[in-house]
């Protein structure tokens, strides 16, 4: 016997099999109708079909926000501020639950739990938001816990705590503003690694297109496909927000990253571009240096970054000033510390590489930054400078060493070339975070070796 349904707001009953075959119908018109048209179309839909449109993304997303075909793992949606990218990211994952018949495992990541909750589940576009009749979900927001009625959960996880993805085991991920994780090298790695279950896991990544080291590991990584666009392709906005956007950024790099949805691998006006980074790339330090220094810029607040970069002059010993180069030796930088805890850092980074000198700026706290060095080892060769010029100008004389090839990368520190990518001439920051603290320590640091005109006496460090 033919189970009965009733559909239409005049109470009308039709069999399922004669609604599905309407319902496809009415997809394929409304599909080939063109914008036009379907304005036209949709005046007329009784509240069913009107039902029916509203829970059928597919029928209004706009070009850019359809999944890639083929075979992939990773699909990077990289796009402007407006493009839909959260819609993108909460359709994909009802489109698994719903059609999928094993229960899933499915991991939500955010740069942080807020985010993911306020966003990705709870937000106009998130996950809760775009049910449909049918439906049951049940959010359990304490434990981060999404329970789907196919059995299917969602747990979120936030990218400011890479441990935490250590050891679950999802079918599929969605993972919003990767670009933005405090700890995305190790969230990403651990997601990664347990993205296993199933026979074909997938992870779709929404992000706007801010350059760092992850980032680009990402998009280089092999069954990665991207895709994207600008603010203004989504039809949906309002005409007068684009138009004010683009009054107010046009021409600028904000412009071109934020609104265009393109990711800028170089800071217009870089004092290292990649391009010299490149060039000043050496494979490993040198088996030996004449004088090492390790600068230090002290975080302004507990959870800022104590940049800590060594860096040394090999030739100097028998072939005077004008034989002298510079090198980037190691980046202990560390994240996060209490004081007590970053000065260890530079003791035993002092002790690996036998510095003959220590320089820590002294702005912010110059006593303090005296007092806790020196209590952590009170023989310390310390200096504390205090900078009369900005970051950028300090910057410059020391970028020319790198340009003259006078001053060396030995080895790679994509953490330091990212802020030193954001520094610009004449300009402001623009780069990762909210300091150039990994930069500005290597800054102190090649200024002590390289452009200080005191004399020193030379010595010799060697690496086994």
């Amino acid at each position: 016997m033919e189970r009965r349904v009733v559909v239409g707001r005049r109470g009308a009953e039709k069999p399922v099999t004669e609604k599905r075959v309407a319902r496809a119908d009415l997809r394929a018109r409304l599909i080939g109708a063109g914008a036009a048209g379907r304005a036209r179309l949709l005046d007329h839909l009784s509240d069913s079909e009107r039902a029916f449109v509203a829970g059928d993304f597919a029928l209004y997303r706009h070009d850019g926000q359809a999944p890639p075909g083929g075979a992939w793992r990773n699909w990077v949606l990289m796009a402007g501020r407006g493009f839909g990218k959260t819609r993108v990211g909460a359709e994909w994952i009802w489109s698994l639950v719903r059609h999928t018949a094993e229960p899933l495992s499915i991991a939500l990541v955010g740069a942080t739990i807020d985010e993911a909750r306020n966003i990705m589940v709870d937000g106009p576009s998130g996950i809760l938001a775009l049910q449909q009749p049918g439906d049951l979900v049940q959010w359990h927001a304490a434990r981060g816990l999404l329970l789907f009625r196919s059995g299917s959960e969602a747990r979120l996880f936030s990218g400011a705590h890479g441990e935490r993805l250590r050891g679950p085991e999802h079918h599929y991920a969605w993972c919003d503003e990767l670009a933005k994780w405090k700890q995305g090298e190790a969230a990403w790695n651990n997601l990664q690694m347990g993205l296993r279950a199933g026979a074909a896991p997938q992870c779709l990544i929404t992000t706007t297109p801010r350059p760092s080291p992850l980032m680009k590991m990402l998009l280089a990584t092999p069954g990665t496909v991207v895709s994207g666009g600008a603010t203004h392709d989504n039809p949906h906005l309002s005409p007068a927000f684009c138009a004010a956007m683009s009054a107010q950024y046009g021409g600028t790099r904000l412009e071109r990253q934020e609104i265009d949805g393109m990711m800028l691998t170089d800071v217009q006006g870089s004092l290292w571009p990649d391009a010299l980074v490149r060039r000043c790339r050496l494979p490993a330090p040198a088996a030996q240096y004449d004088r090492i220094v390790i600068g230090v810029d002290p975080p302004a607040s507990a959870r800022g970054t104590c940049g800590i970069v060594v860096a040394g002059i090999a030739g100097e010993r028998g072939g005077g000033a004008d034989a002298r180069v510079a090198h980037v030796i190691a980046d202990r930088s560390l994240g996060g510390a209490s004081p007590e805890k970053w000065a260890r850092a530079v003791v035993r980074a002092a002790s690996r590489f036998g510095a003959d000198r220590i320089v820590a700026e002294g702005n912010q706290g110059g006593d303090m930054v005296r007092s806790v060095l020196m209590a952590a080892n009170p023989i310390l060769p310390l200096t504390i400078s205090h900078a009369s010029q900005s970051k950028m100008a300090r910057a410059e004389p020391v970028a020319a060493l790198f340009e003259n090839g006078r001053a060396f990368f030995a080895g790679r520190f994509p953490a330091l070339e990212e802020q030193l990518a954001g520094m610009v001439a004449g300009g402001d920051y623009e780069g990762p975070g909210p300091s150039p603290d990994r930069a500005d320590a290597m800054v102190w640091a090649m200024h002590e070796l390289m452009l200080k005109q005191t004399p020193r006496a030379p010595a010799i460090r060697r690496f086994a």
